[in-house]
């Protein structure tokens, strides 16, 4: 959660800006420098990215900071393209990295995740001519949703389990009841939607 943040509440432009729009912007800022692969254009739409969320006005360490494992993952990928010989190409994807990942979190803290939900549930209405639910659609989307922070809560208690137990070293240890939980999660999850009728195909007329 600390990789696209929660929503809070504010009364900056964003905040008053529809969910439409917000994804459109989202977009527009990810898809232009990924299919043309122009870091200059990459590097543009970054700062574009952090600015918009600086306008936010959640405070400038809450809206840039990344956990350790993005740098990581960036500087694998510069690594790999300048082994490549591409190193403008490594610069163009960690810029479309990273502004994805900003533009996702300018979306979710300023928007409460009931209208992000129901903005793409209206986006996904013209498929249903090709008989997909897009309220189903919706509806996972909310479940895995509510289920990250669940599953991290159990790798966290399931880790500070193992500490005590001077088996933090051993992945296996932790990753064996994270899964099993998980499982049991998931089946209570099911239950209580096949219990509201939400689990069963729709009649067709």
């Amino acid at each position: 959660m600390n990789l696209f943040g929660l929503y809070l509440p504010g009364d900056s432009l964003f905040h008053r800006l529809g969910a439409g729009p917000k994804y459109l912007i989202l977009l527009a800022l990810t898809l232009p420098a990924a299919l043309l692969g122009d870091w200059r254009l990459g590097a543009g739409c970054l700062v574009i990215a952090l600015g918009l969320l600086a306008g936010c006005r959640s405070g400038l360490v809450r809206a840039w900071r990344l956990p350790w494992l993005v740098w990581v993952i960036v500087a694998m990928l510069v690594g790999y393209h300048l082994a490549a010989g591409t190193p403008g190409r490594g610069a163009n994807a960690a810029a479309v990295f990273l502004t994805a990942i900003y533009a996702s979190r300018l979306l979710t803290i300023t928007t409460p995740g009931g209208e992000l939900i129901d903005a793409l549930v209206g986006f996904l209405r013209p498929l249903k001519v090709l008989r997909i639910s897009p309220e189903r659609v919706g509806l996972a989307i909310a479940v895995m949703l509510r289920s990250i922070p669940v599953l991290l809560d159990t790798f966290s208690q399931v880790r500070q389990a193992a500490r005590a137990r001077g088996r933090e070293r051993r992945w296996f240890s932790l990753v064996t009841p994270v899964v099993v939980r998980a499982v049991g999660h998931a089946q209570e999850t099911g239950a209580a939607l096949a219990a509201r009728g939400l689990g069963e195909p729709e009649e067709r007329s």
